[in-house]
């Protein structure tokens, strides 16, 4: 189990939010917390920390007045640590390759892919093309409906008609390198890992996965690496020091390494 370090644009800001709570009207967020660093500090600390593999997500959408800020910020973090960290938000077959060029290990997508809550093939046929399946992260990250988990997107705002499930994971497998999967519900809370999710993920053996939410403790890490069979990477957002959390920096990477 890897730690995978993150960086959340939000309103030109690096941030901590409920994931839950985005709404694109008003560009709102429920905060944790607001960093006064910039992209360049965190992209030079895990790159200094040899973190290769984390994401930056820019939260706001594409059309937000907010986005070029975003962008701004997530350009900043890419040229400090390049070719070490993915990029998501806003990815289309249109603009993939510029973030692969600007130092972008992969690009991370879903809204794009899965647009009117289908999955469109044709779409990630393109992207392959476009940047390669070796470059491409799609993001599954999903919430919980009828006891059962649905990808979501437009910054995890709309359910799609596709269930997250071990079948769909090797579906995908061919177009992707891995998978980024939030637990939404969960996501930003510091409340503990949403563990039925992890125990479906741990239940599939492809691409590598990294899973995100609620992570409050190290209670929490050794769950994950035991429901998840210690192969599914994590992620820390709100419960790590560096974003007012109780977690050391330090420690959490002794811990997973």
């Amino acid at each position: 189990m890897r730690f995978r370090p993150c960086i959340d644009i939000h309103n030109g800001k690096i941030k901590q939010i409920v994931g839950g709570s985005l709404l694109d009207q008003g560009d709102f967020a429920t905060e944790n917390f607001v960093s006064e660093k910039d992209g360049t500090f965190y992209g030079k600390l895990y790159k200094d920390n040899h973190l290769n593999g984390g994401h930056i997500i820019m939260l706001n959408a594409r059309d937000s007045q907010y986005y070029e800020e975003d962008k701004v910020q997530a350009l900043k973090a890419l040229k400090a640590f390049e070719g070490g960290l993915q990029i998501g938000g806003g990815i289309t077959d249109e603009n993939a390759k510029e973030f692969i060029e600007a130092g972008a290990s992969h690009v991370i997508v879903t809204s794009f892919v899965f647009a009117g809550g289908k999955i469109h093939y044709d779409r990630l046929d393109s992207l392959k093309e476009q940047v390669g399946k070796d470059h491409l992260v799609l993001d599954l990250s999903c919430r919980k409906k009828d006891d059962k988990y649905y990808i979501t997107t437009d910054r995890w705002q709309k359910f799609t008609d596709e269930e997250l499930t071990v079948e769909l994971l090797h579906k995908l497998e061919s177009w992707c390198d891995e998978y980024l999967i939030h637990g939404v519900d969960v996501e930003g809370k510091a409340q503990g890992i949403d563990q039925e999710l992890v125990k479906l993920l741990a239940q599939y053996d492809g691409n590598k996965v990294t899973y995100a939410g609620g992570v409050k403790n190290f209670d929490d890490l050794e769950l994950l690496k035991d429901y998840g069979n210690d192969k599914i990477d994590v992620t820390i957002g709100s419960a790590l020091d560096l974003f007012g959390g109780d977690m050391e920096f330090a420690k959490v990477l002794e811990y997973c390494n």
